[in-house]
């Protein structure tokens, strides 16, 4: 290999866009009555030179799910000049926010303004030399919501990410992935963005009728004041059992708190970033296309993909230099999810982004079903589907660089 292949430059270009509903257009639950000062973003970066172009989205929306996430991947692909294959997009599922709908006006047209941000950012490319790798502990936010009955093993309270039972917020924290991870893109000392990832259900409180992007993007607005030279780009990891209910009892002043947390924890793992230096050659993108067993018992859109063979789900792996991964996945799935692909490479930078095709909903561990609960009873899949996303996610972790 010569030495400019060995050298090859890695290009990244940045977009951001305001992806509010106007007044009147359904949220999740309620009709949009006003606007707050913070709307909902749609951030993201593409990275180009190492293949074909990588574009990876976060969104301030509940989730994007069937024809609908099918499409943002095939217009950002054709916008960037690459394949759908290579295109993540992800919600950080906040409740007062849209849902993604093929057949919504407004939908389709934040599909085309994306698509223009990513056509135009290609005028502003920048040269990566390094990347950063940073992880840090946040306090008193995450909380399993899955209380259990210790003689019976099954859940016999729920906590969810308003718990006003004090008896039920005394319980432990139960199990939780505690870290938020920092991956940022430099060109020599200067960063251009920064991707943060930590796992829990992002509500303070909603039902409001104001769209926001609540506790994980008030987190995010205080390190882009911080840090302002670099976009930042924040994600929802493995949260589907996780919320703040041992920590958020619903008082209104709880979203400032989790938010200062979330950030505290952003702001740690941001000082302890430590930079290497990275070509186009050390980046890699892997992709395991799977198709999870669908509850046949229930009607719902998975279940009618899953039965009409169009159930194929991309589980996508991003590899930087050799010693970090990120695992972009599906659906609401359970933190054991995120802690099992650490596990499975322990001398490895690994982190994880959930809520991408969110067509699959709930996605429990084996253990878990049996258990029942509300996450279980209203699942779409079957136990099955653990093995089938842990050896993707095996797979793609241990491919040869």
């Amino acid at each position: 290999m010569s030495g400019n292949a060995q050298t090859a430059s890695l290009k990244l270009s940045t977009f951001d866009i305001d992806v509010t509903p106007p007044v009147g257009h359904d949220l999740a639950y309620d009709p949009m009555i006003q606007s707050w000062d913070m709307g909902l973003r749609a951030k993201g970066v593409m990275l180009l030179g190492a293949g074909q172009p990588i574009v990876l989205v976060a969104i301030d929306w509940i989730g994007i799910d069937d024809a609908c996430y099918d499409e943002f991947k095939r217009a950002l692909a054709s916008a960037a000049g690459t394949v759908p294959e290579r295109v993540a997009v992800h919600s950080l599922h906040q409740h007062d926010a849209p849902r993604g709908d093929i057949q919504d006006d407004f939908v389709l047209a934040v599909i085309h303004r994306l698509e223009m941000a990513v056509v135009y950012s290609l005028e502003n490319t920048r040269t990566v030399t390094h990347i950063g790798l940073g992880e840090a502990e946040v306090y008193k936010v995450a909380s399993n919501r899955r209380i259990l009955d210790v003689k019976t093993d099954t859940v016999r309270a729920p906590r969810f990410t308003t718990c006003r039972d004090s008896a039920l917020r005394a319980e432990p924290e139960g199990v939780i992935d505690p870290i938020v991870s920092a991956i940022s893109f430099w060109e020599d000392e200067e960063p251009i963005a920064v991707m943060s990832f930590y796992a829990t259900h992002p509500q303070s409180y909603y039902r409001t009728g104001i769209p926001n992007p609540d506790f994980p993007g008030i987190a995010r607005f205080f390190r882009q004041l911080a840090v302002p030279d670099a976009l930042h780009i924040h994600f929802t990891g493995a949260g589907g059992n996780i919320g703040a209910g041992k920590y958020n009892d619903g008082a209104k002043e709880n979203r400032l708190i989790l938010a200062e947390r979330l950030a505290d924890g952003i702001k740690r793992a941001w000082e302890s970033t430590e930079l290497q230096p990275v070509s186009a050659n050390t980046i890699h993108w892997g992709v395991r296309p799977v198709v999870l067993p669908a509850d046949t018992t229930k009607n719902n859109i998975y279940v009618e993909r899953y039965k009409s063979g169009k159930a194929k789900i991309d589980i996508q792996c991003l590899s930087l230099n050799n010693n970090a991964s990120v695992l972009f996945m599906p659906g609401e799935l359970f933190v054991e999810y995120q802690l099992a692909a650490k596990k499975m490479r322990p001398n490895l930078f690994v982190t994880m982004a959930a809520y991408g095709d969110y067509t699959p909903g709930y996605i429990p561990t084996v253990a878990a079903f049996p258990q029942r609960g509300y996450e279980v009873v209203v699942s779409k899949v079957t136990p099955e589907s653990e093995s089938i996303l842990m050896e993707a996610m095996h797979q793609l972790l241990n491919t040869r660089r």
